[in-house]
């Protein structure tokens, strides 16, 4: 046990950290209630170029077009993979980046066709520690998803797409479960998959509309699915933001529970020394009465 002194400094160093992490817990929920209003006002255009594409495949099942196109002759094994990869520009927020990482790398390590596509400057940084190439470095805060950056984003993988440079796209995000868990995700973005888009138990009287496209199915899918991308990827940044200021708050609050219960174990452990500190000076006090009283004796 230490000196009531060294026991106070420990005390203080602690309650000043303390002080820190709740700052971080109040802009983590802050940020956090912010990324999920941007994100509900978000989901409606995201959903409603959805059903149009739904739409246009229920009444027309034979359009064709390259986004929906499975690149068959070429074998699986010698298809280029691209990642998007969202991981986050600060640490401070449990295993949120480890996990992206994580996913990511054991996507990768196993194809030597994977591009890897990079959002977050943890991310950047580790890939390049590590020696991984990077096809592509997107040097966006993402602190501040906005929809002209996944525009900008969509467009550099669309045209990696239309120029086979790639063969298939994968988004590895991490998306919220619940208010208190989030999940990292693995999910393809091209080509787009039919079934994703069909309509489960339509009604068997629901009548089928006519609908005239112009010029063709093909051109209006050409401008729409290009919008979805831009949508869901902005979801993805959007709810991969949300994602990480949750962690971070969960951390910070683990961390100041943490630091409550060593503050109270350190209380203890300075009431004792204190007390025994007390102690020795009464007995001090007594010893050297009774010394005094034997002199004069």
């Amino acid at each position: 046990m230490g000196s009531t002194k060294e026991i106070q400094t420990r005390m203080k160093s602690i309650q000043d950290t303390m002080k820190i992490t709740n700052a971080m817990y109040m802009i983590s929920s802050s940020k956090m209630q912010k990324a999920k209003r941007i994100l509900s006002d978000t989901e409606p255009y995201y959903y409603n170029m959805q059903a149009a594409i739904s739409r246009i495949l229920r009444h027309m099942p034979d359009t064709e077009h390259p986004f929906f196109s499975i690149r068959h002759k070429i074998a699986e094994e010698d298809r280029k993979i691209g990642c998007i990869v969202v991981t986050g520009d600060k640490g401070m927020a449990g295993a949120y980046n480890h996990n992206i990482l994580k996913l990511a790398e054991e996507h990768i390590q196993n194809d030597k066709n994977a591009k890897l596509y990079v959002i977050g400057e943890i991310g950047r940084h580790y890939f390049q520690q590590k020696k991984i190439p990077i096809a592509h470095q997107f040097h966006y805060t993402i602190q501040n998803p906005t929809l002209s950056r996944a525009r900008n984003i969509s467009e550099t993988l669309i045209d990696a797409y239309r120029t086979k440079k790639v063969d298939e796209i994968y988004l590895i995000y991490t998306s919220m479960k619940n208010a208190m868990t989030e999940e990292a995700q693995f999910m393809r973005l091209l080509p787009l998959e039919r079934p994703d888009f069909m309509i489960k138990d339509i009604p068997v009287d629901l009548p089928m509309e006519h609908i005239a496209m112009k010029p063709s199915p093909e051109a209006v899918m050409g401008q729409i699915v290009p919008d979805y991308i831009v949508g869901y990827i902005y979801s993805a940044l959007v709810e991969a933001y949300a994602s990480e200021q949750n962690a971070r708050l969960m951390a910070m609050q683990a961390a100041a529970d943490n630091a409550s219960a060593i503050l109270q174990e350190l209380g203890t452990l300075y009431n004792r020394a204190r007390q025994a500190a007390i102690t020795q000076e009464i007995t001090e006090v007594i010893a050297g009465a009774k010394a005094q009283k034997k002199g004069k004796n």
